[in-house]
């Protein structure tokens, strides 16, 4: 989501802090929640380049989450945009015991700031972004490429707005790690249901990962991709109710059979319904991926576009990926073969829109592998 573009009448400080911080409370994630902070850093100060790093607590690195202005260009910053700012940096190990913003004014004369020459960066500021607990979870960076004299009007807009970021990092550091933990515990699930019904082992990686890159093609948002992930990961939970004998059975179902296999779909959207947390979105990948365009599908025969787009994502991936694996009771179909019955079932099983950006993603894949081949 852009950042809301800040009122074209010049604010004072105090009111710009608020306007940052009503936008900052109402942010998706950290990265949009910190874009206007940095613009206001560039836009009031000799700064022409400002960024967010975030610590990552497994690597004691700090990965770029957010930037404005101008950067630094070259292989050593794309190595620093890759791989963070390492914990060996004397910088980084600056920010662990600063208790303020620290100001470089030439960045060749001070240990502190050794390395950012080399990305032509001659003045700095770097701001050490903690929690309530005081714990080091960020660093809010700017920079000049010039030798340049810090203003005290400088160092007090940097002041103040290392506040609020602290105030919104730890809001939204502590939200983004929750959800970690949720898509790490959703994705357990779905691996053992997978285990369950051990004939589609990979299934759920691979498909999940599909229809991420279809959603990313057809537009989808970070939270949107994020709930196309977790259904995803749970579209099959209700097979947990599905006895054995059904579910590993070799051929075709009979009727009866059958109408219990499709039973798991409710039975699916019963037992996500107790996930508090599982967003509507989500919910409706279980609910609703069965469903066909013209209505052909269950369990409640909807079509067209009153299928929730994040299920009709889903199942054409779904599918695809299903027809290209093996079966005990069938062979893997090649990509050929997936494809031309995708393209047969486009408009009536599929949505066409959907097929014909899952066939681009589909043909990126092959152009990949050829490569790698070559």
């Amino acid at each position: 989501m852009p950042a809301e573009p800040l009122p074209l009448q010049p604010l004072s400080l105090g009111d710009l802090t608020l306007h940052l911080t009503q936008l900052g409370l109402t942010a998706p994630d950290l990265g949009s929640a910190m874009s206007p902070v940095l613009n206001v850093l560039v836009e009031r100060t000799s700064a022409v380049g400002a960024g967010y790093f975030q610590l990552r607590d497994a690597t004691l690195t700090y990965h770029a989450r957010a930037a404005s202005g101008v950067m630094p260009q070259g292989a050593a910053m794309d190595a620093l945009l890759a791989h963070g700012l390492p914990h060996h940096l004397p910088l980084v190990q600056a920010l662990e015991t600063a208790t303020g913003p620290l100001f470089f004014n030439d960045t060749r004369l001070q240990p502190q700031s050794a390395g950012f020459p080399d990305l032509g960066v001659f003045a700095l500021t770097a701001a050490p972004i903690r929690n309530r607990a005081g714990v080091l979870v960020g660093a809010l960076l700017s920079h000049v490429f010039e030798a340049h004299l810090w203003t005290p009007y400088e160092r007090q807009t940097l002041g103040t707005i290392m506040g609020l970021v602290a105030l919104l990092a730890a809001r939204l550091d502590a939200e983004e790690r929750e959800q970690a933990a949720h898509e790490s515990a959703l994705r357990a699930l779905g691996l053992m249901l997978e285990a369950r019904d051990a004939e589609t082992q990979g299934h759920t990686d691979r498909v999940t990962a599909l229809a991420g890159r279809l959603g990313q093609r057809l537009g989808l948002s970070g939270p949107e991709l994020r709930d196309l992930r977790w259904g995803a990961y749970l579209h099959d939970i209700g097979k947990m109710a599905i006895p054995d004998v059904i579910l590993h059975h070799p051929g075709a179902l009979d009727a009866e059979a059958r109408a219990q296999m499709q039973l798991h779909v409710q039975q699916g959207a019963e037992l996500a319904g107790q996930l508090s947390f599982l967003p509507r979105s989500a919910h409706d990948v279980i609910m609703a991926h069965h469903e066909c365009w013209d209505g052909s599908g269950y369990p409640h025969g909807l079509s067209g576009t009153d299928i929730p787009l994040p299920a009709r994502i889903f199942a054409a991936c779904d599918v695809y990926d299903a027809l290209t694996s093996a079966r005990p009771y069938k062979r893997a179909w090649s990509h050929a073969e997936a494809v031309a019955h995708l393209v047969t079932a486009r408009g009536s099983h599929f949505d066409a829109v959907v097929i014909d950006a899952l066939l681009a993603v589909l043909d990126e894949d092959q152009a990949g592998l050829g490569a790698v081949g070559d």
